[in-house]
């Protein structure tokens, strides 16, 4: 008992030094985007998204180098994924001042090129599976040639983003803010997640042998849910603040990168990897859901409304419950 109490304060913990990390980050994001004149949707979509994704780029990095468990990265990838689009989008709603925005720029591109993000990677692992098989099930090795694919989609998605910034005009503000100064605070923001996400997946390994599960099925909810501080953190500040427009980009925004650079990312530093298809499919097949819904919440009249938005929790309150039952034995979907 005192030992599962330790590792709950461990991971108690980690989640905090990942929050204080959130707090530096979102400032310093806000004011580089100022700094360089980017337009709100970019600031969300770019520079608060890579910035907030940073824990899900340690985990997958720190889980497959550190612990030899690319599954248990992935698993903190695809459940960050899953909160980032149901559980901000509601929170982002519920603490709005009005109904929360989602303009024609949001659903048609963002939202869009999520979606094919998810696809993308679902692609990789299938060729992997294809091309590169193992001896057992159904395995496959992702290797870096494999890794570049979903890289370079993400290629085209910086592209689309430069062009947006490239037609914006700036406002006069940028010169009162110290580029030098926001990068440091940046980087201080940064090194607190890194060290709170390596103690998070170490709690998250030692909470799968404690109650003889799955690591991954833990990095699906307690990693997932400590590295998306950052990204709810700005997002819901942002729209506290009346940016929608930059509240739901960052969202989109994180996810197409976590799903297109983190993945791949640890591949390209550990080399090939093994990767179970009979577990990624599910998974992934619950984030195509989560997807359709928060697609579908955000298209109506282009706007969330409360009721919308205590949907979305109650979607991932059953991704929850699922985990829950896969975790005691009830369901063996992903095990």
């Amino acid at each position: 008992m005192l030992a599962l109490l330790w590792l709950i304060a461990l991971a108690a913990g980690a989640t905090a030094l990942v929050w204080a990390g959130s707090l530096y980050l979102e400032r310093s994001a806000e004011r580089l985007a100022l700094y360089y004149g980017l337009p709100p949707i970019v600031q969300g979509a770019v520079i608060a998204a890579i910035g907030s994704s940073f824990p899900e780029l340690s985990s997958v990095v720190i889980a497959t180098v550190r612990y030899g468990e690319f599954e248990l990265g992935v698993a903190a990838i695809v459940g960050s994924a899953v909160f980032n689009v149901l559980v901000i989008p509601a929170l982002s709603t519920l603490y709005h001042r009005d109904t929360m925005e989602a303009n024609r720029a949001i659903v048609y591109r963002e939202a869009q090129f999520y979606i094919i993000a998810v696809a993308t990677l679902l692609l990789t692992f299938s060729l992997a599976v294809i091309y590169y098989p193992t001896n057992v099930g159904l395995f496959g090795e992702v290797n870096r040639p494999l890794a570049l694919f979903p890289l370079g989609l993400y290629g085209l998605y910086l592209f689309i983003q430069y062009q947006e910034s490239a037609e914006y005009r700036a406002a006069e503000e940028q010169a009162s803010v110290d580029g030098v100064r926001e990068w440091g605070i940046l980087a201080i923001g940064l090194a607190l997640i890194l060290v709170g996400v390596e103690v998070l997946v170490h709690a998250a390994i030692e909470l799968g042998v404690y109650f003889d599960t799955p690591s991954f099925l833990w990095g699906l909810t307690v990693i997932a849910a400590g590295t998306s501080l950052p990204d709810t953190i700005i997002s819901v500040h942002a729209a506290q603040s009346g940016q929608s427009t930059v509240s739901l980009a960052n969202v989109f925004g994180s996810n197409v990168f976590d799903l297109l650079v983190a993945v791949p990312v640890g591949v390209l530093i550990a080399g090939p990897t093994p990767v179970d298809f009979g577990i990624a499919a599910p998974l992934m097949g619950f984030l195509v859901v989560a997807t359709i819904v928060v697609f579908a919440t955000a298209r109506t009249d282009f706007t969330l409304t409360d009721r919308e938005a205590w949907l979305l929790l109650a979607v991932y309150a059953a991704f929850v419950g699922w985990m829950l039952l896969e975790s005691t034995g009830v369901t063996s979907i992903v095990l």
